[in-house]
């Protein structure tokens, strides 16, 4: 088989407009509406409008696919989507999720131009409670196969045992064998250097190898070594394919009693739950962009992640498999019953099946995906259909795949009076337009306005009465803000494996205390460890009032709910976060931002602090400042300026963190952490001096054109440090075989679009993504504010590659 990127090439129009424009994919269509205060899509989809979208291209095959099987593999299409060839109908599908193929040789003529067509239909929002994107937002790629292939998805891995040397089962299914053998060659190789390798023959579809490997290397979060398989078939003396996958050799196991066994060994899962879209980039995948969000996370001590709440994208996992995290791979959201007025609730019944069947075959030879989920707060679940509905995914899901455990999330808020709460209402200070019945975002204005239900009714026997069944059909039970049923569940099921689905971000230390001294409890998964678009200003602190409504009107864009925001800028929690791990080598020190806040706040339960590191707040000179400083040693002493506020207990006692008021003055804090009366590490803050413009890459980057590379732009002194109470115009100008991608901030409420050149910065940064266009030559990128100077940046493209090495940051000009 030949796979080759289809992404070049491709023109776009809205159904609205007559002219195409050139596009490459993968390709966001939403991300450049304009959002409007009374979209349909409300505060779901952060006020984006929906569309109806025509792709198109010219292609004509060569020689080389004469007597071929010729598919296009669309990894995702949000939403409805029809593919066409000249005009006639040859595949699509309903889900906006799933990948899927269509078979164009049967209707091609070789050395003849044909016409790829892909209709779109995403009008009706909401169809989901987060932003979606629309459009051919995943890669695309070409296929070419023998008639006699292995088939896509076809190649199943299983480490069946690790020692001294592992075993690990190969089964490989073959389409169209006929009545000759078929011979496979099996080879494993790391580094270069081959392994194990077997042979083995068939005359049937299907055939399994066993590889003896001596010695080794096995992939886990802390040690993420991975292995190239090549599987070569071959028939009557001829080569008919070769698949190429990137493994782990690893086993997983849930011992009641005991816990989770990665390779033999104890592991608690780190989770932070992650949404699909990539900020500035929208819903468009990207290798490197998916790289640096798990690269981001995997640095800050998360070892999990839960693709909430669909099946992840495949350079998702190509980035788990390659930083060592693990994956809860999860496929609904919504059932049979709306969650929102336009999701596919209706279909559902009638396309699990085959939204499983696609899920496994893409992510079953993934290293990281230890466990699948078959849905997230569904209503359903509680009554009797559903109970059958997750007892045949399960059961469908160990008939697909044996090797990787299933889930369930459940809200035990809703566990507890299941069947009672009904006819929910919108909140009608949020916006105009209508809200779902009472369904998970029903259950988060609830639980954000009455706080205690989340620890009070999940204790309720109810919630235990409700989920008994369900959960039993599941190798793990899934609690969403279930904290206060965990040492209940150990005693009332002691054999039940739990795992935290969702969790309040201060609940992280004692979610991992619990893990620690439950065995059942097997981990605990935040929400969320990455901000996203949609479900807008749910984790938003208002200030000024006493009370708002938990989604917020435009033009709030984000949740706020991230420990990272859109960006990749930290917020306090992963400090919290860190001291509960142990992985605190010094105190963190974390600032209330002072250009925001005015008399009381009204807080949501989803964000437990709004603190940043920065000690820099020009202009809030001798206003009141709240500094929190997280710490698991006995206590801390913060100073400013050299002069002490005194000590302070911290660590496990005081939840992490000690808390200092000061007025804002300019110049350093320190913080110094204690351990049994001694001085142990200490970390400072310091003010900015006069700011400038710094221009840099995100990180050392060579990646393919079709990729992105980033580029930090900061308002920051001659030392690197950002100056927060800083707002500038930033606007970009490219040179060269490159595009600008996007171009935008964390900040969670604004007016501005990603797709323009033009942009402020937020508390003094701003983040740019370039994609290159696959020609050689110099890119250069020119960066100029109002304020803060201008700067420039080259980076260079092989045709192949686009990159830079990062070097000294070029500061900005004072104008």
């Amino acid at each position: 088989m030949t796979t080759t990127p289809f992404s070049r090439g491709w023109e776009f129009r809205r159904e609205r407009e007559s002219a195409y424009v050139p596009v490459d994919l993968p390709h966001d269509a939403m991300i450049g509406e304009v959002r409007t205060a009374d979209a349909r899509s409300w505060a779901h989809g952060a006020y984006f409008p929906g569309g109806e979208y025509r792709y198109r291209k010219v292609w004509t095959p060569t020689e080389e696919f004469t007597g071929r099987e010729v598919s296009l593999r669309f990894e995702g299409v949000y939403r409805h989507s029809r593919i066409l060839l000249d005009g006639r109908v040859v595949g699509g599908s309903p889900s906006g999720y799933r990948e899927f193929e269509v078979r164009l040789d049967p209707h091609l003529v070789i050395a003849s131009e044909h016409v790829i067509e892909v209709e779109v239909d995403n009008v009706a929002t909401p169809n989901s409670r987060w932003y979606t994107g629309s459009g051919i937002y995943r890669p695309v790629w070409l296929e070419s196969r023998d008639r006699v292939h292995v088939l896509p998805g076809g190649i199943a891995v299983r480490t069946r045992s690790v020692g001294s040397a592992a075993v690990v089962e190969v089964d490989v299914t073959i389409a169209n064998p006929g009545v000759a053998d078929v011979k496979l060659d099996v080879i494993l190789s790391r580094n270069g250097d081959v392994v194990a390798s077997r042979s083995a023959r068939t005359s049937g579809i299907a055939a399994s190898v066993d590889l003896h490997v001596p010695d080794p290397e096995l992939w886990s979060a802390d040690s993420p070594s991975l292995h190239d398989l090549r599987v070569d078939l071959s028939s009557d003396g001829v080569r008919r394919d070769e698949v190429h996958r990137r493994i782990g050799l690893r086993t997983v196991e849930v011992v009641p009693g005991v816990g989770l066994r990665i390779n033999g060994r104890a592991e608690i899962l780190r989770g932070a739950n992650v949404h699909s879209d990539n900020g500035i980039l929208g819903a468009a995948v990207f290798p490197e962009a998916e790289r640096r969000r798990i690269r981001i996370l995997r640095e800050a001590g998360f070892n999990a992640i839960r693709s909430a709440h669909n099946p992840a994208s495949r350079a998702m996992l190509d980035a788990c498999d390659e930083f060592g995290m693990y994956v809860m791979d999860e496929a609904f959201d919504g059932w049979y019953d709306h969650k929102t007025e336009h999701d596919d609730a209706e279909a559902f019944d009638g396309i699990w099946r085959e939204e499983l069947a696609s899920l496994v075959a893409k992510d079953r030879t993934h290293a990281s995906v230890v466990m699948y989920s078959i849905g997230n707060e569904n209503g359903e679940a509680f009554s009797p259909r559903g109970r059958c509905t997750a007892a045949a995914m399960a059961s469908e899901l160990r008939r697909l795949d044996p090797t990787r455990l299933s889930t369930i999330g459940v809200n035990l808020v809703a566990a507890s009076f299941a069947g009672v709460a009904d006819g929910y209402e919108k909140d009608s200070s949020a916006a105009s337009a209508g809200a779902p019945d009472m369904t998970s975002t029903a259950l988060n204005v609830i639980s954000n306005r009455f706080g205690f239900l989340m620890t009070r009714f999940p204790r309720l026997k109810g919630a235990d009465r409700s989920t008994r069944e369900l959960f039993s059909h599941v190798d793990v039970a899934g609690y969403n803000y279930g904290t206060s049923r965990y040492e209940i569940d150990a005693v009332v099921h002691p054999a039940r494996l739990i795992v935290g689905t969702e969790s309040m971000p201060g609940d992280l230390a004692r979610n991992h205390a619990l893990a620690e001294k439950l065995p059942g409890l097997i981990g605990d998964f935040v929400w969320a460890g990455w901000d996203y678009m949609g479900e807008a200003g749910g984790g938003a602190w208002s200030y000024g009032v006493r009370s708002a409504p938990f989604l917020k009107e435009y033009p709030q864009l984000t949740s706020q709910m991230g420990i990272f925001d859109i960006t990749g800028e930290p917020g306090a929690a992963i400090n919290l976060g860190k001291a509960a791990w142990g992985m605190l080598a010094a105190p963190a020190i974390a600032v209330r931002p002072l250009d925001v806040r005015s008399g009381p706040a009204a807080r949501s339960a989803w964000r437990s602090s709004d603190a940043i590191e920065s000690w820099s707040w020009t202009g809030h000179e001798g206003e009141r400042s709240e500094i929190e400083v997280y710490s698991a040693d006995d206590e801390v002493e913060l100073l400013v300026n050299g002069r002490t506020l005194g000590r302070k207990k911290s660590g496990a006692g005081t939840g992490f963190i000690a808390r200092f008021p000061v007025r804002y003055e300019p110049g350093t804090l320190e913080a110094i952490a204690y351990r049994a009366g001694l001085p142990v590490a200490r970390s400072e803050l310091r003010s900015a001096g006069p700011s400038g413009l710094r221009v840099t890459l995100d990180r050392a980057s060579d990646v393919s054109v079709d990729d992105v590379t980033y580029v930090r732009i900061e308002l920051a002194d001659d030392a690197g440090v950002v100056d927060s109470s800083a707002t500038d115009i930033v606007v970009v100008r490219v040179e060269g075989p490159a595009t600008v991608a996007g171009l935008g901030s964390g900040a969670p409420a604004t007016t501005e679009s990603f797709t323009d050149l033009v942009h402020s910065t937020y508390r003094g940064r701003a983040l740019l993504a370039l994609r290159g266009t696959g020609a050689s030559g110099t890119v250069v990128l020119d960066v100029s504010t109002r304020t803060h100077g201008s700067a420039q940046l080259s980076v260079e493209s092989s045709g192949e590659t686009i990159g830079a090495r990062a070097g000294a940051p070029l500061k900005g000009r004072h104008v």
